[in-house]
């Protein structure tokens, strides 16, 4: 353990390889001064029936974006779930990231119509009621590294903050978090070897974390075996088209109280020379429009162990039967709960401190329902 709390996360070294992430002994434990944050979307069910995942999405992508901005230069755990995330601080930095979940549900009500709950919840707390937060690294790539969970403290957080409890109150009217960087410009991707499976699955309190890992391997391994891993972009990036999918959303996101018609006119100009750039190939001073693509495949965060597992696959029907086998067989044993969920292409939602360097990060989920629709499906034992 680290003697200075600002540098535990960094300190950590990065795993290159995804399938070492199975084994236990790849987490660390958080310190017990931290807090973890926690926010999902209540009734995201009834928001994928409207037709508004994209939205779910970049509401769930907010809460990292905006906690990322607030906190500077600071490394710290986060997870992307979907319509959720969750992440973890050093204590003193409770109130300043309790600030920006209340901005957050404020926004989010405001600005799209949508109940965002949050809950900040001390980890020596979570230690109390016998569970545990461990986190790891994994380095998608030489510019950017995810956060995975262990010790189904997160879990254990998510079910209080349903409960009502650790609950962050929303801000007042007008509040507006720092969202600089999110985005969600590309265009959605479709299966390549069949249809684009997420899947969920959680470990029951019957199965020790040595059952889980093994479980967890068999199934990881298994996907290693799709083209890619079953990566669901392009290695050459996702498609660009003019006008984006996401320009209202965007706009909705990047406005910052400012008149919403006038921003979308701003925004498609923007977006037409970006279009035009990766139309060409063309560089526009140190920005290589094919460099970044690729980073962008490179960087996606397409699989990841947060108290479980969560992946979303372009995944042929073979593979995806030798899945549902594992998965059925733990699950007879009681040893799991797994849902999954198919359908025809991914979508990604993306922060971008910066398009010159390499260390933008990519959220990738299906794009029909994805992992809110795949934990709607949950099969217990």
């Amino acid at each position: 353990m680290v003697d200075d709390p600002d540098s535990f996360y960094a300190s950590l070294r990065p795993v290159m390889d995804f399938p070492e992430l199975s084994e236990p002994s790849r987490f660390t434990p958080l310190p017990d001064d931290w807090v973890l944050g926690t926010a999902d979307i209540v009734d995201s069910t009834g928001e994928i029936a409207r037709g508004r995942y994209k939205t779910v999405n970049m509401v769930g992508a907010a809460v990292i974006s905006a906690t990322i901005n607030a906190m500077g230069d600071l490394r710290f755990p986060y997870v992307f779930g979907g319509d959720g995330a969750g992440f973890a601080v050093p204590g003193d930095k409770a109130e300043q990231v309790r600030a920006v979940l209340a901005d957050l549900r404020r926004w989010a009500e405001e600005e799209f119509g949508i109940a965002l709950r949050a809950a900040l919840i001390p980890v020596a707390a979570i230690r109390t009621a016998r569970r545990d937060v461990r986190v790891a690294r994994y380095a998608a790539s030489p510019g950017v590294d995810y956060a995975m969970f262990s010790g189904r403290g997160l879990a254990w957080a998510e079910a209080r903050m349903k409960a009502g409890d650790f609950a962050v109150d929303p801000a007042p009217p007008g509040a507006q978090p720092d969202l600089t960087g999110l985005s969600c410009r590309w265009s959605n991707m479709r299966a390549q070897n069949g249809q684009i499976v997420s899947l969920v699955v959680h470990p029951t309190d019957r199965a020790s974390e040595r059952d889980f890992a093994d479980l967890a391997r068999r199934v990881v391994i298994t996907a290693d075996g799709l083209e890619r891993g079953g990566h669901p972009v392009p290695p050459g990036g996702p498609g660009v088209t003019w006008p984006p999918p996401g320009l209202s959303l965007d706009a909705h996101v990047s406005r910052e109280g400012r008149n919403l018609g006038l921003h979308k006119l701003k925004l498609l100009g923007q977006n037409l020379l970006i279009w035009l750039l990766f139309r060409t190939g063309l560089r526009l001073g140190d920005f290589q429009p094919g460099h970044y693509a690729r980073m962008v495949s490179r960087n996606a965060d397409f699989r990841k162990f947060d108290d479980g597992l969560k992946m979303t696959l372009d995944c042929d029907a073979e593979t995806r039967a030798r899945i549902e086998t594992i998965l059925e067989e733990a699950r007879r044993r009681g040893k799991i709960r797994y849902g999954l969920f198919a359908q025809d292409e991914a979508m990604m939602t993306c922060f971008v401190p910066s398009a010159m360097r390499d260390d933008h990060v990519h959220f990738i989920d299906g794009a029909a329902g994805g992992y809110a629709a795949a934990a709607e499906r949950i099969r217990g034992t």
